[in-house]
């Protein structure tokens, strides 16, 4: 770049130095008018021009205009000097100037205008060279030598500024040296520099390849080590198919003699039952004789076709298992015609004592009534409010009792039994029942819907698949009593620890036990007797303590749970409580969505009212009270307000003056929590004249999901 540079500059230089030089060697030249008047004079005739050394003039008239005028003009000796052809030799007066570089643009508008003036004077005449002239007059010699001084004169001039142009230039060569050495130094260096970064980078780019090639490396052996895994991955999963190809037949066989042995189980058991069939010879039993037979016969031929050693198989079950339901079924309906004869005459002789016995027992139930009502006037007047259930409340809990006693009694066999089969058909029958209720949530309809359906099979007596096998309460005379017993045990085994803990999980259970109750009042019984043992404020009812009877067991009568360590915190005891109130005001209000509306409710909001006007009419107790009637009236208080409206009203303003100074007074301090929550409920209902509905509430839009 230096270089390039360097060289422009002597280019300029010489450049300039050559216009001075040819400035200085050009000639002088002549003004261009003096030309104008030579191209005129050369056109008069030779002949009749004077000599300049003739002091005689031409006389001719025609002449005498023009020889003044050419004698008037002095003629140059510097015309000699001239070409003809020149365009400078017009004039031998006018001197011009040495050309230079800045002088040059200015000559040619000079030339462009003598141009103009040769093209306007081209028609007058032809121009001829003129004559040479061999004597010069002093005036042309003293021009002459003005002309050489002027010459001298700018020569020595155009030398000086030679010099000096000369001597600028050395010192800008000088200079263009010193700067062109520096460029040198630093391109030297930064050629230096690019070299060792050249070399820097191929050191990087040798160690980045170095470390690549590490890490393919390790990338090559994490691989291998990842197929040798998978390799000897693929070798214990190749184990493990043939040991559980081993097991599973293993299991084959096991099953195998298992329906074996069960086959021979079943046809032992049919021909028992079939001989419970041979005393009925009536006419009326003939054909349950006769269906008898030919359910001996098919069980009969699946046992011949399993003689050759070889087992029964599922289908050969099934078709076992089902005749031993159709013998069962027979021996049923044989036992409910032979007992429903016995119990038409049964009624028979008892219709006839009732007949004799009725009027007396009419009069004596009208004078009891009369004296009850009499002696719970006088009761109420002396006491106050009363300290027990109503009797017809008590026998009503003592009929749901005795009705779960009973119950438990009809399968106290199976509960005993030392067969292993029985007792693992009634763990299969246990998990049907307990499981499906275990899984009620409210996620969505179609589940909850789900649950219900396998609960009305397993009731129904249909088959089910609990735990991957089909169950069935037909598998033993007493198999529907176990599970409708076990079923109410599990809903209000629910209420008690899963609606204790998350109060809006009553809605689905108490919905689903609302469905279970209206096609099976049976288990709905059951339920209220399991609530009413475990929680005896359900009923409502306070058990008072009887002669002889120890602190736990009168704890436990109270729903406490007592243990060895001792019995539980007052707060998990009211936790407890709490739940199975829940569940209860859930279940009087709720109803299963797809049966049939017209028939009436097994259990309504009219128990509702029941419980909570006997709750009214008993003395209140020490923080239970308080807490029952809060989470019943949360849970039940907006549908008893829509159904009862104004009697409701009246109800919750006589808790609010009357019973609730009763509660306080019963309460200690540290047991005001409750009584503040019951307090605040009743001030807000009444403010705002509305109770809002409970939380976790099923609507509608939710037997859509």
């Amino acid at each position: 770049m230096t270089l390039a540079y360097h060289m422009s500059l002597n280019g300029i230089v010489y450049g300039q130095l050559e216009d001075i030089l040819a400035g200085c060697n050009e000639s002088p030249s002549l003004s261009p008018l003096s030309g104008l008047i030579l191209k005129r004079l050369s056109t008069r005739p030779l002949q009749k021009t004077r000599s300049l050394c003739s002091p005689s003039r031409d006389t001719s008239p025609g002449l005498s205009e023009e020889g003044a005028l050419s004698s008037s003009l002095p003629t140059s000796p510097y015309q000699t000097l001239l070409s003809p052809a020149s365009p400078r030799s017009a004039s031998p007066f006018h001197l011009s100037s040495p050309p230079t570089s800045s002088s040059k643009e200015d000559d040619k508008p000079e030339e462009e205008e003598e141009d103009e003036d040769e093209a306007d004077l081209s028609p007058v005449a032809n121009p001829t060279p003129p004559p040479a002239i061999s004597l010069m007059s002093p005036k042309a010699t003293q021009v002459a030598g003005f002309i050489r001084i002027c010459e001298e004169k700018h020569r020595a001039k155009a030398k000086a500024e030679l010099n000096r142009r000369v001597e600028l230039q050395e010192r800008l060569v000088a200079t263009v040296a010193g700067l062109e050495s520096e460029q040198l130094k630093r391109f030297e260096e930064l050629m230096e520099l690019k070299q060792r970064q050249e070399f820097q980078s191929m050191r990087d780019m040798l160690d980045k390849e170095a470390q690549e090639s590490l890490g393919r490396q390790e990338k090559m052996k994490e691989e291998h080590q990842k197929r040798i895994k998978i390799l000897n991955l693929r070798l214990r999963e190749a184990e493990q198919q043939r040991v559980r190809e081993a097991e599973l037949e293993r299991q084959r066989q096991t099953d195998g003699r298992e329906r074996l042995r069960a086959l021979n189980a079943v046809q032992e058991e049919v021909l028992q039952l079939h001989q419970l069939l041979e005393p009925a010879t009536a006419l009326d039993h003939a054909s349950l004789i006769t269906r008898g037979n030919q359910l001996c016969s098919q069980v009969s031929e699946v046992v011949r076709t399993t003689a050759e050693g070889e087992f029964p198989s599922v289908e050969d079950m099934a078709v076992v298992e089902r005749a031993l339901q159709d013998m069962r079924s027979l021996v049923r309906e044989l036992q409910q015609q032979v007992s429903q004869e016995v119990e038409r005459r049964r009624r028979e002789q008892e219709e006839e004592e009732n007949r004799r016995k009725q009027a007396e027992l009419q009069a004596q139930q009208e004078q009891e009534k009369k004296n009850a009502a009499l002696s719970a006037k006088e009761k109420a007047k002396k006491k106050g409010l009363q300290t027990s259930a109503e009797e017809s409340t008590l026998k009503w809990f003592k009929e749901l009792q005795e009705a779960a006693y009973q119950c438990a009694q009809s399968f106290e066999d199976l509960n005993n039994t030392k067969d292993m089969q029985t007792k693992k058909m009634r763990m299969e029958l246990q998990k049907a029942a307990s499981i499906p209720v275990s899984q009620i949530s409210s996620v969505s309809g179609s589940k909850l819907r789900e649950v219900f359906d396998k609960i009305d099979k397993l009731l129904s007596g249909r088959p089910v698949v609990s735990g991957g096998k089909s169950v069935s309460t037909s598998l033993h005379p007493h198999g529907l009593e176990f599970v409708s017993y076990k079923l109410a045990e599990k809903f209000v085994k629910q209420g008690e620890e899963e609606v204790a803990s998350h109060h809006e999980a009553a809605f689905p259970i108490a919905v689903v036990a609302s469905g279970v109750w209206e096609l099976h009042p049976r288990v709905g019984d059951l339920i209220l007797a399991h609530l009413h043992k475990k929680c005896p404020y359900s009923v409502p009812y306070y058990p008072p303590m009887k002669e002889g009877t120890s602190v736990e067991d009168y704890q436990r009568i109270l729903g406490y749970r007592v243990e060895d360590s001792g019995v539980e915190a007052q707060d998990s005891f009211l936790k407890r409580m709490s739940g199975m109130i829940r569940l209860y005001a859930a279940i009087i209000q709720l109803r299963w969505p797809y049966t049939n509306k017209q028939t009436p409710d097994p259990h309504g909001l009219n128990h509702g009212w029941r419980w909570l006007a006997q709750m009214l009419n008993m003395e209140p107790l020490a923080d239970v009270t308080a807490t029952l009637l809060f989470d019943f009236l949360e849970v039940c208080g907006h549908a008893l307000m829509k159904q009862y409206q104004g009697q409701f009203w009246k109800v919750i303003f006589l808790i609010k003056d009357d019973y609730f100074p009763r509660i306080e007074a019963v309460t200690s301090t540290g047991q005001m929590g409750s009584v503040m929550r019951l307090k605040q409920f009743l001030e807000n209902a009444l403010r705002t004249k509305q109770i809002p509905p409970p939380k976790g509430q099923l609507f509608p839009g939710f037997w859509r999901t």
